[in-house]
């Protein structure tokens, strides 16, 4: 389980219901919305998802929920999330991140997203993707910057499919484990 990452400038944390009134503020700006959809979310609205959010997995449990408050280390203040949703027993992971609008231009977003994606291959992620929109050209920045590249696929929602490029390397007993997979097939 998570507890908390320090980078160079920023502190991240497990998000808590208690974030939500500082990250309503965070979020409040519509133009954030533009590409991703939806509109500035309320203090309770996100003290209700943080809430469900927290416990860290979908109700059936195929899915682990990785969800962190991005802070600055020089004052505490919240500037934005990363999120990874990890599914297929630990072998993917879906991202995303959002930085305030006062907040953005800084170099944030990839500093926390880097960490997300450090902290996934250290786990053993195999496959880290988002998808972004083909219009927002800074998140684009911020995946190309974090080691991801576009695959030309789009999702279900005309999303730009992106995914990090290399695979970490396999230890003995997983290359085992898949040879022993491959010849049982």
């Amino acid at each position: 389980m998570f507890r908390e990452s320090t980078t160079t400038r920023l502190v991240l944390k497990p998000l808590t219901e208690a974030d939500a009134a500082e990250m309503a503020e965070v979020l409040a700006a519509p133009e954030l919305y533009t590409f991703i959809g939806g509109e500035p979310p309320t203090a309770d609205g996100l003290r209700i998802r943080y809430t469900r959010l927290a416990v860290g997995h979908s109700p059936d449990g195929s899915q682990e929920w990785v969800n962190w408050i991005a802070r600055r280390a020089e004052d505490g203040a919240a500037v934005g999330t990363v999120q990874a949703t990890i599914v297929e027993a630990g072998r993917r992971a879906d991202i995303a991140w959002v930085v305030g609008l006062s907040w953005q231009g800084r170099g944030y977003a990839v500093e926390a997203a880097s960490a997300l994606v450090a902290w996934l291959r250290e786990r053993g992620v195999a496959q880290i993707r988002a998808n972004i929109h083909p219009g927002h050209a800074a998140s684009a920045r911020v995946a190309e910057r974090i080691g991801l590249a576009p695959t030309g696929e789009l999702d279900d929602e005309g999303e730009q499919i992106w995914r990090a490029q290399g695979a970490p390397e396999q230890t003995d007993a997983e290359q085992t484990d898949s040879m022993r997979t491959e010849t049982t097939r």
